[in-house]
């Protein structure tokens, strides 16, 4: 059963860790930031979209300020 769940748990949010593995490497804070978010889209029901949405958009404006900034 355990495996099935860390299989699951991989395959819904390995984006996530990566930038969670990345980020922690770096600053502690931003590591907590992401890992409440990770945190906040297991625990959420299904229908509520509202955790998964802002999640979204706070990693895509995440890195669309990345792109913005390598590229100026």
């Amino acid at each position: 059963m355990g495996v099935r769940h860390g299989a699951y748990c991989l395959g819904c949010c390995w984006a996530l860790m990566a930038v969670l593995f990345v980020v922690g490497t770096m600053h502690l804070v931003w590591m907590a930031v992401i890992a409440a978010f990770v945190l906040a889209e297991k625990i959420a029901p299904p229908r509520v979209l509202r955790v998964r949405f802002a999640a979204a958009v706070a990693l895509v404006g995440w890195g669309v300020l990345t792109l913005s900034s390598a590229v100026a």
